[in-house]
């Protein structure tokens, strides 16, 4: 599914499907920058360092962090695609991974607290993350990589229900 810009998913009851809302294409973007800003230079000195000590032949080992971007690029793509979140009428569906799929699954009546995070290189990209914690905390969840509105739409509105739910406890 590729959204391209994230999109608000609406509440869906609980016997209908969920409706997915992906991440923005940003965070692709930012990560595949990163995989070429530390990867690219690492490679560079690699083969500087071993042509003036070892040789020209040992140089040639500077090609394996390229070889890692080469294989890194399509698969953090994989990663982006495999990242969504739907907001259902009584929890939060979280599900990425490739390999390794995970579906978290978090009832607004748990939620104690939805943060919203930015670092230097998120704000940079125009991004910011949701941050989940609940009373258990092996559940906590996150979603990375939102437009600052989304996520901080998302943060008030799973805090309201989180509030009217467990209020109902």
């Amino acid at each position: 599914m590729d959204t391209g810009t994230a999109q608000p998913a609406r509440p869906a009851g609980t016997g209908a499907q969920p409706v997915w809302t992906g991440l923005p294409r940003g965070l692709l973007r930012m990560r595949r920058l990163l995989l070429v800003a530390w990867l690219v230079p690492i490679a560079a000195a690699v083969g500087v360092l071993l042509g003036i000590f070892t040789g020209p032949a040992w140089a040639a080992f500077a090609a394996l962090p390229l070889a890692l971007v080469a294989w890194g690029w399509p698969m953090l793509e994989r990663n982006w695609r495999s990242w969504k979140y739907a907001e259902r009428s009584d929890d939060l569906l979280i599900s990425r991974g490739v390999l390794w799929h995970e579906e978290t699954i978090v009832p607004y009546g748990r939620m104690q607290l939805v943060e919203v995070t930015s670092g230097p290189v998120e704000r940079y990209f125009g991004l910011a993350g949701v941050q989940l914690h609940t009373a258990a905390a092996a559940t906590d969840a996150r979603i990375p990589g939102l437009l600052p509105e989304e996520a901080e739409r998302l943060r008030d509105r799973l805090t309201e229900l989180g509030e009217a739910r467990s209020a109902g406890l």
